[in-house]
């Protein structure tokens, strides 16, 4: 199993990078991404950390960590090149922290994400059609979340994504040991959000065919 969306001390995680692994290791995780929040101020550095942790990372340990970041309350117009310096840096997951109602996202914040050319567009609140649209276009996963508050909106974007086609991934978007639960209490959230088994197994194999592809 796979999960793309995850905290450290890096950021306002209270883990280091490595217990997080080995805490996704011992609930049944084979590939997660360390995903901490970047802007401006800090994007270069915390790259350079993330990077120099994954590479550093053993083989032989049951679990990959592939280096990510989340773009997070960046105004809109700084995305794009925020995603170069990050792709250019060597990331691999790049999160959008997208509109969600538990937080004061400035308004266009999807789209921008969206356009920016993020990899999954987090939490994205009351997505509207022409933004699960774009996606689509786009390839962009949207992201339905364990995460408290956030996942209120989950069955708004289960049921966007389902009537456009865009493709879904299920985070945790984790911070702390206790958001890190195996994968059938994710799946679980994902039904409750309105998904049936079979688009549960479906968003599975899609994550692994993207996923594989970057190790």
């Amino acid at each position: 199993m796979y999960n793309l969306h995850c905290h450290s001390l890096l950021s306002d995680g209270v883990l280091l990078p490595s217990e997080v692994a080995v805490r996704y290791a011992a609930v049944g995780y084979k590939v997660i991404a360390i995903t901490d929040h970047a802007d401006y101020s800090n994007i270069r550095q915390l790259t350079a950390a993330i990077i120099e942790f994954t590479k550093r990372w053993p083989k032989e340990i049951n679990i990959k960590v592939l280096p990510g970041i989340e773009l997070t309350h960046v105004p809109p117009e700084q995305f794009k090149p925020l995603v170069k310096i990050a792709r250019d840096a060597g990331i691999k997951i790049i999160v959008g922290h997208g509109e969600t109602l538990m937080e004061p996202v400035i308004k266009g914040t999807n789209r921008a994400c969206l356009e920016a050319g993020v990899d999954i567009l987090a939490h994205p609140g009351l997505i509207t059609k022409e933004e699960a649209r774009l996606a689509k276009d786009k390839g962009v996963f949207l992201e339905i979340t364990t995460r408290h508050g956030h996942c209120e909106t989950n069955p708004h974007v289960v049921e966007r994504a389902l009537e456009i086609g865009a493709k879904l991934i299920l985070n945790t978007d984790s911070h702390n040991p206790e958001d890190i639960i195996p994968p059938e209490q994710v799946a679980e959230i994902g039904r409750k959000a309105g998904l049936k088994s079979d688009e549960i197994a479906k968003i599975t194999q899609d994550v692994a065919k993207f996923t594989l592809n970057l190790l």
